[in-house]
């Protein structure tokens, strides 16, 4: 029989025993319990089992990035989103938990839209089971053991396609000897946090069982002066249980359910600052602000935060679903076997005006989103060959029912002329739209090891893959006097009905090539070509001449993606100086992002391909343990990223809103009002959005033995910082949108007593550093620029335990 301990980590194995390459510091648990343990760079407690044996992850040629779960709980990173904290390459937006994005290396969406035809290139995986909608990022992690972030195309080893990387979240398993846990954070902003699971046998030796549960609450960091309230609140509830069935020597079966509902108050924006556009003067932000009765913001300095949005605001959401995971020892190797079902509610209400005048009274798009999914794996070792070979089927609906309603200001805000003075014209428009989503995949994928010679392995990896989207999107547009609709209210609302559908077979893979140089320094390199989906417009087309639809831009080509890396680990002084090293070079055709059509003559955007885009850079990654008690890190990433083909994008604000451009009046300079605005701008060479060249986190803790406070009490001190460097904050960069880079420094001390017991203080945003999340523009080329800052200075008190 197998050793139970050599399969352990069967449900990472596949995912990252074969695709690992570069390994930051993993901070492990000293004692078993978590609880107690200093921060620790020992990567030997870091294993992989694909190939039925114990190996470090340093050993595997391909790319990943461990965290550990008491990295995770003493760095206050309790959900995907705060990942960026901890790794230089994930960087993570959101406006809202439907319009959000997961980046590696700057990869994985389009940038500033949500579409629910598109999926991501950033796959989010929880005990093995792929989830399809962003928001995931926005949950609180329950009970978990260990991330693993994983770096490139992974479409050979994953059941759902990831072109840009995978994040990989594994939870704490039922045990069969009795264990507890808890911990209770109390800090400012109100904030409560509070985390417990229990595990134990049921049937001894056969079937054990685990239940945990998380909670947060946080005031929100933004106060609206219309309704007196703080908004961008946190507010999570979560639960999950699990049963371990051992059926028999050679076959666990593990039952998973889960449950969160999260209902802050959220999300909304502030004044940032104003920038001038093509508009006519009196058509840009001051102008209409004074003819909107002297309108000001409640403050002109964002960090201020306040705001004054009138619209009412909701972000409540309901996330749950189930899995079975089969493990059975059978032959050579393992077969496993995951099924699922997922779901998702999400009801919000938002202000899209983005200030406080009733232009847009009500903008909501309630959505309800159901994935069932089945994974059909099997993996084996042997003294020259590995392999993984898999199936995988994914079927999703999403149903969307959408209404937004203009108010009395909307007329001066959105239109020209004489009808900007009525505001009848757009009071009381409504559109109400219907949006469906029937989302079909299937897979087959397989890799294998070749181990040449005992310092030789070569790995070739191959995916066979099917898609198939089909949707509607229907919007009916209604006015306040139920008459016909005027040219004026068709060019702000216009009624829609159309059909997107897209299918498609690709075939892509990967080849790598590992080699030890000597003991513990390992070099390797890998190819892949592989493809992102296609995808369907799901957010409205640009109209024609006669406001219909433009059906011809209805359906997204699918991503083809290149992608190079080299890279070299090693260790030094036994194993106390570990030194990672990554070079990447990634060309993506036919990028999915929002651009316009100049063919057309419309200005409206939508998704559809840019030509071409490429990523280049440098990963680093240090650790050491100088001395007894001490531990440092640093890990760093430098990203050179560039549209290299994007002809017809979407003009940044500053050339934008103005009349159309001609021959005979060609595009006027950035930023002159009442001038001419060309249809679309060439922005080949400039900046992809969201990515900083140069990022970084960094870190020093050091703990000292207090035997009078028990066998494994100490005293510790730690410190983690976070550099950014500038990016841009919009589609196309504009000179009104780009974030200045910050660095961000986070602190703790306190005290392990007896067996598992921490008490600790922390400090994050220390210096209350003043930056930004991320910018945007109020629509109608206004001028406006409006915000979401980082979180201030934020402390508290933890006390964990566990039994």
């Amino acid at each position: 029989m197998r050793s139970r301990e050599m399969w352990g980590g069967v449900a990472t194995a596949v995912t990252v025993a074969l695709s690992t390459a570069l390994c930051t510091p993993a901070f492990a648990d000293a004692a078993a319990d978590g609880a107690n343990s200093p921060q620790s760079v020992t990567l030997e407690s870091i294993t992989v089992t694909a190939r039925r044996r114990e190996e470090q992850v340093q050993d595997v040629p391909l790319a990943i990035a461990v965290v550990n779960a008491a990295t995770l709980e003493n760095t206050g990173t309790f959900n995907v989103g705060k990942l960026q904290q901890l790794q230089p390459s994930i960087q993570f937006y959101s406006s809202n938990p439907r319009n959000s994005a997961t980046t590696i290396r700057g990869l994985g969406a389009p940038f500033g839209l949500t579409n629910d035809g598109i999926e991501q290139g950033v796959g989010i995986y929880i005990d093995q089971v792929y989830y399809a909608r962003s928001a995931t990022a926005t949950f609180d992690f329950l009970d978990v053991d260990q991330i693993e972030v994983l770096r490139g195309p992974q479409g050979t080893l994953y059941g759902k396609n990831t072109t840009a990387g995978a994040i990989n979240v594994t939870s704490r398993k039922p045990s069969f000897t009795p264990e507890a846990r808890a911990e209770v954070t109390y800090g400012n902003l109100g904030l409560v946090q509070g985390k417990a699971s229990v595990s134990g046998p049921l049937v001894d030796d056969k079937l054990a069982f685990r239940i945990g549960t998380s909670y947060t609450n946080r005031d929100g960091t933004i106060y609206n002066v219309t309704t007196g309230k703080h908004i961008n609140e946190q507010d999570n509830l979560g639960f999950k249980g699990q049963l371990l069935w051992r059926a028999t020597d050679d076959l666990n079966i593990t039952f998973s359910a889960d449950y969160t509902h999260s209902d802050p108050l959220g999300f909304g924006t502030l004044y940032v600052r104003e920038g001038s556009t093509q508009r006519p003067l009196a058509r840009q932000y001051a102008a209409l602000a004074a003819a909107s009765g002297n309108y000001a913001p409640p403050s002109r300095d964002p960090f201020d935060r306040l705001t004054d949005v009138d619209a009412e605001l909701s972000a409540e959401q309901r996330f749950g679903g189930g899995s079975v995971l089969v493990e059975w020892d059978v032959g050579p190797g393992r077969l496993t076997s995951v099924s699922a079902y997922r779901k998702w509610d999400w009801g919000p209400k938002n202000d899209r005006d983005f200030i406080g005048l009733p232009i847009t009274t009500v903008s909501e798009n309630p959505s309800e989103q159901r994935q069932w999914s089945q994974e059909l794996r099997y993996a084996a070792s042997g003294d020259k060959i590995d392999y993984v070979v898999g199936v995988y089927g994914f079927y999703q609906t999403v149903d969307t029912a959408g209404v937004q309603v203009q108010g009395p200001y909307a007329s001066r805000w959105l239109l020209s002329g004489a009808n900007a003075n009525n505001p009848a014209i757009l009071d009381g428009l409504r559109a109400d739209n219907e949006i469906g989503l029937k989302n079909t995949s299937a897979a087959a994928f397989g890799q294998l090891t070749w181990h040449v010679t005992d310092d030789l392995r070569v790995q070739p990896g191959l995916r066979f893959n099917y898609d198939k989207k089909e949707g509607k999107y229907i919007a009916r547009v209604t006015n306040s006097t139920n008459t016909p609709l005027t040219a004026a209210q068709l060019g702000v609302l216009a009624p829609q009905n159309y059909t997107p559908e897209f299918d498609d077979t690709n075939v892509s893979g990967d080849f790598t090539v590992g080699y030890d140089l000597a003991d513990n320094i390992l070099a390797y390199g890998t190819y892949a070509r592989t493809f992102k989906s296609g995808g369907i417009n799901l957010s409205g087309l640009p109209l024609d001449a006669n406001n219909q639809p433009i059906t011809a831009v209805e359906t997204v080509k699918p991503e083809s993606v290149s992608h190079y890396e080299l890279g070299l680990k090693t260790q030094w002084l036994g194993n106390k100086l570990t030194a990672n090293v990554a070079a990447f070079w990634t060309q993506i055709d036919d990028y999915q992002a929002t651009v316009t059509n100049s063919q057309a003559n419309v200005i409206r955007g939508y998704l559809a391909n840019a030509q071409q885009v490429r990523v280049r850079g440098v990963e680093l990654d240090l650790s050491t343990t100088p001395v007894a008690g001490l531990t440092l890190y640093a890990n760093g990433a430098y990203n050179d990223h560039e549209y290299t083909s994007f002809p017809d994008a979407p003009c940044p604000p500053e050339l934008a809103g103005g009349t159309a451009a001609s021959v005979a009046n060609p595009p006027s300079a950035p930023g002159t009002p009442g001038g001419f605005s060309p249809p679309s701008c060439d922005i080949s060479g400039q900046w992809l959005p969201g990515i900083s060249k140069i990022s970084a986190s960094y870190g020093v803790q050091y703990e000292l033995p207090l035997p009078a406070l028990g066998s494994n009490g100490s005293a510790f001190f730690a410190f983690d910082g976070l550099y950014r460097s500038k990016f841009s904050s919009n589609p196309s960069r504009s000179i009104y949108t780009d974030i200045d880079g910050y660095s961000l420094a986070n602190l703790r001390a306190g005290v392990n007593v007896g067996q598992g017991w921490q008490i600790y203080g922390w400090v994050r945003n220390a210096f209350n550093e003043e930056y930004f999340d991320y910018l945007s523009t109020q629509s109608g080329s206004t001028g406006l620029v409006i915000g979401q800052p980082g979180d201030p200075r934020t402390y508290g008190l933890t006390v964990r335990a566990s039994f």
